[in-house]
């Protein structure tokens, strides 16, 4: 039963966020906005955002390597035939949201990053020292900014992060391990509350930017001229050979894992 009822609560889920639809209010609350605060949808598109990445760098990069794919940070240039590592693809999601209509900050930040503009500084520093400590969120307004912010733990949890981390020609820390909290993922946002329409928009823009540097990545491997080109379908590298889901298999996927927490959101 238990099982029958999340299934239920996911396909539900599912038809909701992917369609943006807003239920029908009835009479009585017609006249009222739902509102959600803007703590509850930073860290309900952090959860997600924790999924597509943990998947991304298990199932498509970590997996990906033990069949001969490459990752690279020069992965877009022309001579370079590989796919964007971890801390790329969430930089490709954030430039897409940027060029959206919805006002969502991301950004990666760490008190050791190998890109010193990411370094964090001031206020974030300091609440970075708390998130090193207990791992919680920090939330707090940015005066500077004038805008909400939401800090989150980014954790090692897969030896090709450690790894390259650790081996990069400009790493300021080379003794990273699986589970240290590595960084933290940073999220903005103007108010303080926000209408369903409003959140649906944010899960909608982090959802697009998410497929549109996955689909980039899968145009970089169709122009490949020396390496050998995975098969783009419902298989995972996981199956053992040179395959990559579609953007629609692999968003599908990050769907499955991350609805049932954001339904409980949308529905509280």
């Amino acid at each position: 039963m238990k099982n029958t009822i999340y299934t239920i609560a996911t396909i539900c889920s599912l038809v909701l966020i992917s369609c943006g639809g807003v239920p029908e209010k009835s009479k009585e609350t017609s006249s009222e906005e739902m509102k959600f605060s803007v703590a509850e949808v930073l860290e309900m598109v952090s959860k997600e955002n924790d999924v597509t990445r943990t998947l991304y760098t298990k199932a498509i990069v970590g997996a990906g390597k033990k069949q001969g794919m490459k990752f690279d940070e020069d992965w877009q240039k022309e001579e370079v035939e590989a796919g964007p590592l971890p801390a790329l693809f969430l930089r490709g999601v954030a430039n897409d949201i940027r060029k959206s209509e919805v006002p969502l900050g991301l950004y990666l930040g760490s008190d050791f990053p190998i890109n010193k503009a990411n370094k964090f500084e001031g206020k974030q520093a300091e609440l970075f020292g708390k998130i090193k400590e207990n791992r919680a969120p920090q939330h707090f307004f940015d005066e500077e900014q004038k805008v909400y912010t939401a800090m989150f733990a980014d954790v090692a949890g897969a030896a090709a992060c450690v790894s390259c981390h650790n081996k990069h020609e400009q790493t300021t820390k080379s003794d990273w391990k699986l589970g240290d909290v590595m960084g933290a993922t940073t999220w903005q946002y103007p108010t303080d509350s926000l209408s369903y329409a409003s959140t649906m928009a944010v899960l909608k823009a982090y959802r697009n930017g998410t497929k549109a540097i996955y689909q980039d990545y899968l145009d970089e491997i169709a122009q490949f001229k020396n390496s050998k080109k995975p098969e783009i379908g419902d298989k995972w590298p996981s199956a053992g050979g040179l395959y990559l889901p579609s953007p629609e298999v692999f968003l599908d996927s990050v769907r499955e894992l991350a609805s049932y927490e954001t339904m409980t959101v949308l529905l509280k």
